[in-house]
Formats: C-alpha cells, structure tokens, sequence
C-alpha cells in the first residue's frame, strides 16, 4: 500500500537555493499572512507534507537527476547510455567525470535545498501553535529534522562543500559555507538530537508508507558515519543496526525479483521507499512537481522493445556492464532477480550507445507500470525508490562489527543465505564485495567505493569498457564543481577543485 505525501499548499520556493539574492520567500494560496497561516494543527501537517514532496523531484526536475542512476553511472556497473555520447550531456559528463559548473545534474542541488527550506519552515512555525500535543509535536520535529538531514547528506556527498544553515535565509540571502567535515559535523549532531527525541515509530504505521522512521533515521546516521569513515561513531552506529534488527519488524523476502515489481513495495524487506504512483498521475514534462510517477523506468527502458516482452520501449540509458552480471555465481538468485540478460537477443531491440545487452530488471520500465495515468504516459510510471532496505542493515552491521573487532559473520550469512550465494570469505573486503552484489543499480557502489578507497584503483578507464582513456577517477573528482548559478550569485563561495 502507497501513501503519497502531496502537498496541498506551496509552502516554499520550488527553485529555491541557499544563498541567491534570487532566493524566493515563502508563499502559500491564502491572503493570510505566513505568520498567520500555521493556525490550525491540518495547515501545520500541510507543511510538514511539502517537506516530503521534493523526494518525488529527484528522478526529474526539468533534468535527468535520479539519484540511483546518476550515482552508479560514476561507478563500474552501470554506463550513461541513451542516443549518442550527445544525448543528456550532464548524464555523460558524470560518466566520465568530466563535470564542469555549467554541465552537470544541477537539479539535484536545487532540490535538495527547496527540501531544505520546507524543512526549516515546519521547524519554524510548529512552537507557535497553540493546543498540539507534545507527542504529535516531537514527531513532526523529528521527521522534519531526518527530511532536512536527508537533503543535506545528497548535498554533501555530492558538492561536500556546501552553504549550512537550520534556520530559513532572510534578505540579502546568504549564508556561511561549511568545509565537507563541519557539515557532516551539523548533520550527525541534528540526527542524535533525533535519536534523544525518541518520537519515532521503529516501522511507520499500515497507511503511513513513506514517513520517517526511526528505523530510516538510523539507516541514514550510519550511511553518514560510513562514509565518512568516523571510527568514533563505529559502535553506536552498530548498535542502531542491532536495535533495527532485534526489533523483530524487518526481514528478508525470499523472492529478491519480487522486491522491485509493484507488488513488491513496502515489503518486510522495506526500510523507506520514495513513493510513486500511476493512478491517477498527472505529472508531465512542463509540470514534474505534479503528483504521481517516475520517469527513470522508461529513461533506463529497452529501446524498441515489444509489449508482449513484458517490458516497456525506453531509451536506453543506464545499460548494465557484462562485468556486473558475471561476478554472480550461477545459483546467486541476485544475478537475474536484479538484471535483465537480453545479450542475445539483439534482434529483439535496437542497441543504442554503450549498449551491452544487459539491462537493470530492477527498475526498468514494466509494460502497465503507469497504470491509470492522467498526464504523460512516460513519467508516471509507479516504481518506488527504494532507498534503505534491511539487507543493507546487516551489511552495515557486519561490517561495523568487522571496523570494531567483533564478529559480524552471522548477519553477512543471512545475506548470503537469502542470495543462493556459495561465497563464505568474512574479511572487510569480502562484506564490501557483498554490498557490490547486493545493491547493483541501487545507487550505492559509487560511494562504497570512495569510501573504502577503492575509487582510484577500480575506476580506471582501463577497467571500463567505454570510458575514454583519460577518464580515471581520482580524488579530485570525490566532489562535484559547485553549479555556476550559485558562483554567480555569491563572490564568497569558494569553488571545488575538479
């Protein structure tokens, strides 16, 4: 069961940026006054819903910016694609991190910050109304504070380097720059002022799919902690794992192809999807902050591919290197529940650039996956995002376990087990090889690999079957350049080398 968060007011700018002068206020359809405006508890939660809607903005924002898909196509498994090396510059130029401030998924820092701001609006106005209870008031606190630490994380890992601020900007709009470790800093310290909280529910309620939980809370505080390598914060971030785990209310599904067809959302496996949906959807390409579906299923869809093969015809973007689908052992049910083999079947479709007949099963376009749609049949395909899911909680924890001297073993196995996998290795290096099985095309292996320091050595071109032979990974690419617009706006922002 979906529930869709939808805004039912426009509580803040949809372009909004951090330290433009071009910053828009807020602005809602009422006469009222803002100040005013948060008088009863249902104009309160109305906030609190625009807080959720640009989640559903970063598979498309006037760009191709799924954050899944852009973030592997700077990894080894998956490749840009499309038309020609022509075809969405920004997507190629991330393929070959050959970003520059004028060529780039911009959109995502622009969404990531209009999240930002609607955040920081609950959290302004939620105090000043009268008569909501504390229980109800410390939930929407903690969901607005995970949401705002969730938009700041993409920041950060993507620019590092970035415009901080809590509180909502007032003329002439600019704000402090915070190096990529205070940031990090601000974030974890806002997510342990969550945890004191305590107002979270482990697993959201049946009809509330698509909130914060704790349980989401906790999967983004360790993906911070990991990424940055905080060994400080090892043990407490394994401790929310096992408290994720001991809490009896996630487990893995036996059918790992069933996870990502419709029926398979918000399974027990499910941690916290970004919802989606057909029915009904009136998202088109003039309006993508309409309510309803994706894009990405069709953006990574067979080109030419027939109905009658259950799959949709798309572009052909996001093509799967050989190399992914053969690190599996045959009896690995992860290898064709999550990739589509269609190398000899050529005659079927029309290959298109850096095409290799592999295909990403995982959220490729189902023929009626935009079932009952209003608006443009492409972009209201319902495939939820699944960000977090608890095969990546025991992953996580063995691997805490194995950075705190402890014995994770037992959790890697149920990994395993679930998988069909014949692997048995518990070194560090084995855990991470996991997660690379696991999670092909759920956006994950890129930072898996900066993290571990593996980036520079794993992603030489000479490793790539596409990538030109100057196009090697190095730490200079780890943080975007930050997006020109922004550079222009404020002399005081300091760019990133790249």
């Amino acid at each position: 069961m979906k529930k869709i968060y939808t805004a039912i007011i426009a509580i803040a700018a949809l372009c909004a940026t951090s330290c433009s002068i071009d910053f828009v206020t807020p602005v809602h359809n009422s006469s009222e006054p803002l100040d005013e405006y948060f008088s009863t508890e249902n104009r309160m939660f109305e906030s609190l819903v625009a807080a959720y809607d640009p989640l559903e903005w970063y598979d498309y924002f006037y760009q191709y910016n799924a954050l899944y898909l852009v973030s592997d196509i700077m990894g080894d498994d998956l490749n840009a694609g499309g038309s020609n090396e022509g075809d969405q510059p920004p997507l190629v130029k991330t393929h070959f991190y050959t970003l520059t401030p004028t060529e780039q998924p911009n959109q995502i820092w622009t969404i990531s910050y209009s999240g930002i701001n609607r955040a920081n609006t609950v959290l302004q106005y939620v105090d000043k109304l009268q008569g909501l209870d504390k229980a109800t008031r410390d939930q929407w606190v903690s969901e607005a504070l995970v949401l705002r630490s969730f938009y700041y994380n993409q920041l950060w890992k993507f620019w590092g380097n970035i415009p901080y601020y809590e509180d909502n900007l007032k003329t002439p709009y600019y704000t402090e720059q915070k190096g990529h470790d205070d940031v990090y800093s601000a974030v974890i310290a806002t997510l342990e002022e969550v945890f004191k909280m305590n107002a979270l529910p482990m697993k959201a309620p049946v009809g509330n799919e698509g909130r914060v939980t704790k349980a989401m809370a906790y999967m983004l505080y360790a993906e911070m902690v990991m990424y940055q390598n905080d060994n400080s914060r090892y043990s407490k971030a394994l401790d929310y794992m096992k408290e994720i785990i001991s809490s009896n209310q996630y487990s893995l599904v036996p059918d790992y192809a069933g996870i990502w067809l419709e029926s398979g959302e918000w399974g027990p496996e499910s941690i916290w999807e970004i919802n989606f949906i057909s029915e009904g959807a009136t998202r088109d390409w003039d309006h993508p902050i309409q309510t309803g579906g994706q894009v990405t299923a069709v953006l990574m869809g067979i080109p030419g591919a027939a109905s009658s093969s259950g799959f949709v015809d798309g572009w052909g973007f996001g093509s799967v290197n050989e190399s992914a689908y053969k690190m599996y052992d045959e009896s690995d049910i992860r290898r064709d529940g999550g990739i589509l083999n269609w190398s000899d079947k050529r005659s079927e479709y029309t290959p298109r650039w850096e095409d290799t007949g592999y295909f990403l099963l995982k959220y490729i376009g189902r023929t009626g996956g935009n079932h009952g749609y209003k608006g443009d049949p492409n972009m209201n395909h319902g495939n939820n995002h699944r960000v977090y899911r608890y095969a990546e909680t025991l992953l996580n924890a063995a691997e805490l376990a194995n950075r705190t001297g402890q014995d994770g073993s037992a959790w890697l196995k149920q990994v395993r087990d679930r998988a069909h996998s014949q692997d048995t290795g518990t070194s560090l290096d084995d855990i991470i090889e996991e997660r690379h099985k696991e999670f092909v095309g759920e956006g994950k292996r890129y930072w898996d690999l900066v993290r571990t320091g593996l980036a520079a050595s794993v992603l030489k071109a000479s490793n790539h079957p596409f990538r030109p032979a100057a196009s090697n990974w190095t730490e200079s690419k780890k943080y975007w350049p930050i997006p020109q617009g922004e550079m222009d706006k404020d002399d005081k922002l300091v760019q990133n080398n790249y």
